[in-house]
């Protein structure tokens, strides 16, 4: 069986405002839906948060205000987002920290929250990589090997993180897949 084939994933992150689901705001979503049969399809959009960026969180993933001025705001990205998603399992690397933002910004909008399921791709890593020094995803990106993004390979950019985490599930499917294989051996 290939690791697809228990999909379909959606693996999505969002850049943002702060840390703070209630208080900030998302300025960058991007998604990679893999489908049952592996065909994948890609989702990208800055969005804006209708407030300006703490410079701080600017220094982190380099998106200004001037990048998010023209972007549509989250109520539309989110409806799109959510037919993207539509029947598939989300994963996220953290996927409290991402799923607080889109459940407080869907409610926010008067949109209904995500109800599907959902997968931590640090909980699977760990159970599927155990004793590992550290599960953040730069740290697995080095330890695992992970390939760079061919088109961006800028941390904290949610493109290049949803790069990532989708060959960390990849990875760590795999993994359990040959493990329940071998067991019935």
């Amino acid at each position: 069986m290939n690791w697809y084939e228990l999909g379909p994933f959606t693996v999505f992150d969002f850049e943002t405002t702060g840390m703070s689901p209630v208080q900030d705001r998302v300025v960058e979503l991007a998604a990679l839906r893999i489908d049952a049969d592996g065909e994948e399809h890609a989702f990208h959009s800055l969005v804006n948060p209708g407030r300006p960026i703490p410079p701080g969180v600017i220094c982190i993933h380099h998106i200004t205000d001037d990048m998010v001025a023209g972007a549509p705001h989250f109520s539309s990205v989110a409806k799109a987002f959510l037919e993207f998603a539509e029947e598939s399992t989300l994963v996220a690397h953290n996927a409290i920290f991402d799923l607080g933002f889109l459940q407080e910004g869907l409610a926010r909008c008067g949109l209904p929250v995500w109800r599907g399921k959902t997968l931590d791709s640090v909980k699977l890593a760990k159970r599927c990589f155990p004793g590992l020094a550290s599960y953040r995803l730069q740290s697995l990106r080095q330890t695992l090997r992970l390939d760079d993004d061919p088109g961006n390979d800028q941390a904290h950019r949610a493109g290049a993180d949803v790069f990532w985490t989708k060959q960390l599930l990849k990875l760590s499917l795999e993994r359990a897949l040959r493990a329940g294989g071998s067991r019935k051996n």
